[in-house]
């Protein structure tokens, strides 16, 4: 047990330790419902719940949910992604800590522990991408599909601003409201408060373009 605290309590591995220790303290207070997991995830950069949301449902990060695409893990929390892949990353440094690098003098042994820490994310962002494809997929079966006649419709830019490469807006749907996803033309940027118009869908990144009301009036 001394060996095991001493491994999970020093460099390199107890930077992974403080990391899920954090997640389990969500993840036991999500539980309680004492923090509002959809807030979380979009203070991290992540999406708890798609690309769509009702407007009570929290916010999104185009950023984070490219990255989430390319692992093939659209739609999975951030915190769940970021919670297996801390696991992952700490089960290999861990080992390579206990077997390996104990028996380097402190000097060489943070060096090694520093390259350590950036190898072992490799193979666990592959294991969590595997792992987390199938909850991936039940949540695109899952989520409702956005009704074709959402198109042309009005909304409200709700984020900082809107351009080619990321932006949300708020859009009227006859009940609580959607929040979307949206995209200016390149050189074109919106700013919070801009009324915009949605023309069209992008199925690769779940993004809707947008252009000006006054603009979209007076073609």
């Amino acid at each position: 047990m001394n060996e095991f605290l001493h491994t999970v309590l020093t460099f390199p591995t107890l930077l992974y330790s403080i990391v899920l220790a954090f997640c389990a303290i969500y993840w036991l207070l999500a539980a309680t419902g004492l923090v509002d997991t959809d807030a979380i995830d979009g203070l991290l950069g992540g999406d708890g719940h798609g690309h769509v949301h009702h407007a009570h449902d929290g916010h999104d990060s185009t950023t984070a949910a490219g990255m989430l695409a390319r692992l093939g893990l659209s739609g999975v929390p951030i915190m769940l992604v970021l919670t297996v892949l801390c696991f992952f990353g700490w089960l290999g440094t861990y080992f390579v800590h206990l077997l390996v690098l104990s028996h380097f003098p402190d000097t060489l042994r943070w060096l090694l522990g520093a390259a350590t820490l950036l190898v072992a994310l490799v193979p666990g962002l592959i294991v969590t991408s595997l792992l987390l494809r199938p909850v991936s997929r039940l949540i695109q079966r899952l989520r409702p599909p956005v009704p074709p006649s959402i198109l042309g419709r009005t909304g409200t830019v709700i984020s900082p601003h809107v351009d080619a490469h990321d932006g949300r807006a708020e859009f009227d749907d006859g009940g609580a409201g959607l929040i979307l996803q949206v995209r200016a033309a390149a050189g074109t940027r919106f700013q919070r408060g801009d009324r915009v118009v949605l023309l069209s869908h992008d199925e690769s990144s779940n993004s809707y373009a947008v252009m000006s009301e006054t603009d979209f009036n007076n073609r």
